[in-house]
């Protein structure tokens, strides 16, 4: 199996599992907050979405909501696909979130087409190009390295996604 055949039915996989949470997710688990110490994201006066941040991890790491991590999904993804056009990369301060409910799911399903679209088209030559994200221009990480942390990251997500999901489907009525 290529490289390239191997980095796609990766992510293929872990695509589906996630599939499994996106069809249950309830407008009301994206903002649950699992413990007090919660990174969430909080609507400004305007509309507009923000996350929680900080520059430095903080010690303990709040937990994020599925709020959070489907804006976080969204901010690196975006990135990555931008990197690959040529584009710049955004800051976290660019990538809006939709907001609890379907508009994001729809959001992260757009995210995955737009993905899917762009790798179809890389060559094994275009797999062994320098990528700058999400590590300096000078680290010398190939493209095929970017795919591979891209599925990464998706299966951390999804993981983190799941286990909040089922969490907050087992907690006693009114919690």
């Amino acid at each position: 199996m290529s490289c390239r055949a191997l980095l796609r039915w990766q992510f293929d996989l872990t695509w589906s599992l996630f599939e499994y949470h996106l069809e249950r997710l309830e407008p009301t688990d994206f903002c649950w907050k699992p413990a007090e110490l919660s990174w969430t994201m909080h609507r400004g006066s305007e509309g507009a979405w923000t996350p929680d941040w900080a520059d430095t991890e903080p010690d303990p790491v709040p937990v994020p909501t599925i709020a959070w991590l489907t804006w976080h999904l969204g901010w690196w993804w975006s990135a990555a696909i931008d990197q690959l056009h040529g584009r710049p990369v955004p800051t976290r301060e660019d990538v809006d979130w939709p907001g609890p409910g379907e508009e994001t799911v729809s959001w992260l399903r757009e995210l995955r087409e737009r993905w899917l679209t762009l790798t179809d088209t890389l060559t094994d030559a275009d797999l062994d190009t320098t990528a700058a994200f999400p590590w300096p221009a000078e680290s010398g990480h190939t493209v095929a390295q970017l795919l591979g942390w891209v599925n990464a990251e998706l299966m951390k997500n999804v993981a983190e996604i799941g286990q909040l999901r089922l969490t907050r489907a087992a907690q006693p009525a009114g919690r």
